[in-house]
């Protein structure tokens, strides 16, 4: 497949140094670039089956290892939160080695440590054995969640820069749909003895065969452009570029790549500095907002809820699998939209839509418990999910940031994500306890609401936008 696509003009630089000349593309195959998007959202789905696979696992851990509900509360938190644990440092350590290793080879770690993670979880000997795979696995999750959107922003052309950055999030949701599958297909094989010896073991292992795959695909990728122009190496730079866009493109990207690099200086102290607050702060916000909006609540603990509310495991598996189908189905949504309707319609539709699932699945805790309708509510509120906070995120942060610091910077965001969903995933059950069911989604609504006045009053739109157009614009 060829496509063409015109580039619009950059801004003049604001210290003496022109812009690059405006082009129109030659021939490039997007089929290339898909390719590459598509694999490295390998480590979206990795990112998924990880953070979900203990949904399934939770209940047959805390047989295995004797953790009684009412008396260690706490460390059945720590069962849940432990992969986040190592998901802080993964995503914070993984923005420098990026800038100075190149993308690729920091994806090629990732999948080895997601392969021995998997391996080490399935078969720990005591509770503590199984932290330590468990934190492991989390480093992995976290670099993914830092280096796959940044490969694939800056691989993209913009016109699809959207469309391809969301294949991360399509990752995700589609390794939590295939874990709640699996776990359910793995607990119905054998009796609660078996899931509590076995069960649990083959749900974590799983993860090690995508692991592999997604090891070997890597080999068949290239390098970011965009990080080989800013080490000088711009003829293979200009060879990658080519085949994503033909040989104009190519010129067009070069050009404006470099016009960028002589404009900063790739210091720590930069990012902090006036002209990059607006973008750090929308990323902090994004981020954390979507977390503190309670999904990964949902993601770890929709077996435990419902099985609260209805009393029946199967059924609350059942309602599991659900929760991941249409998690998956809506992502495509946000494929179809987000170049088309942008950034900011699509994050004020979700997050609207949130508050008001939020408020009602707080209702039905608070009055009718074991109304049908609450999984109705919490499937609306995936939806909006899905179409908005889960994907948009990921997309903008890879975007908003200047290009020498880009790694780091996105370092911040991905780090900021792992904290606030560590807060979530440990106060939860604290929460359900000493609050109740209402009260803690009510709090999850009052963040899905700030998080809309915040994009309405101060996120500009970045829809159809080259990085370089973005980096120059806060200037």
């Amino acid at each position: 497949m060829r496509t063409t696509e015109g580039l619009k003009p950059l801004p003049p630089s604001t210290n003496g140094v022109p812009a690059a000349p405006t082009a129109v593309h030659d021939h490039g195959s997007i089929l290339f670039v898909l390719f590459a998007s598509a694999v490295t959202a390998i480590g979206g789905f990795l990112f998924g089956y990880d953070t979900a696979v203990i949904n399934g696992a939770n209940t047959y851990l805390q047989s295995h290892f004797a953790l009684d509900p009412e008396k260690d509360s706490l460390w059945i938190g720590m069962a849940t939160a432990s992969a986040i644990y190592g998901c802080v440092p993964g995503a914070m350590f993984a923005g420098f080695f990026s800038d100075k290793f190149g993308r690729r080879r920091v994806l090629f770690f990732c999948a080895i440590l997601f392969t021995l993670s998997a391996i080490l979880s399935a078969i720990p000997q005591n509770f503590s054995q199984f932290i330590i795979a468990r934190v492991l696995s989390g480093i992995a999750i976290g670099i993914s969640s830092m280096i796959c959107p940044v490969y694939i922003a800056e691989i993209a052309p913009a016109k699809w820069r959207g469309r391809l950055g969301a294949l991360f999030q399509l990752g995700i949701v589609t390794g939590i749909f295939f874990t709640l599958f699996i776990n359910q297909w793995i607990q119905k094989t054998g009796d609660t003895n078996w899931n509590t010896v076995y069960g649990w073991r083959w749900m974590l292992a799983g993860e090690a065969v995508p692991a592999v795959v997604f090891l070997a695909l890597l080999f068949t990728i290239p390098e970011s452009p965009r990080w080989l122009i800013q080490v000088g190496r711009e003829a293979k730079a200009r060879q990658i570029l080519n085949r994503i866009g033909g040989a104009n493109h190519a010129e067009v990207e070069i050009a404006a790549v470099k016009n960028v690099l002589l404009q900063e200086k790739g210091t720590l102290s930069e990012l902090f500095s006036r002209h990059y607050r607006l973008p750090l702060l929308i990323g902090l916000v994004l981020t954390m907002g979507a977390q503190f909006s309670g999904i990964n609540s949902i993601m770890y603990y929709s077996t435990e809820i419902f099985k609260n509310a209805t009393g029946n495991a199967n059924a609350a598996f059942t309602s599991s699998v659900w929760i991941g189908l249409i998690n998956f189905l809506a992502t495509f949504g946000a494929i179809l939209l987000v170049d088309k309707a942008g950034r900011k319609p699509l994050l004020l539709i979700g997050n609207a839509v949130q508050v008001v699932a939020l408020v009602i699945v707080g209702w039905i805790f608070a009055y009718n418990p074991h109304s049908p309708a609450l999984l109705g509510f919490v499937l609306l509120y995936i939806v909006a999910f899905a179409l908005a906070m889960g994907p948009l995120p990921w997309i903008i942060c890879s975007e908003i940031f200047p290009a020498k610091l880009r790694g780091r910077a996105m370092s911040l965001s991905a780090g900021s994500v792992w904290i606030a969903c560590l807060v979530v995933a440990q106060t939860f059950p604290v929460l359900l306890k000493e609050i109740g069911s209402a009260k803690t989604f009510w709090i999850f609504a009052i963040f899905s609401g700030l998080t809309f006045f915040f994009v309405l009053f101060r996120f500009p739109e970045t829809k159809g936008r080259t990085l370089e157009e973005i980096e120059l614009s806060w200037k």
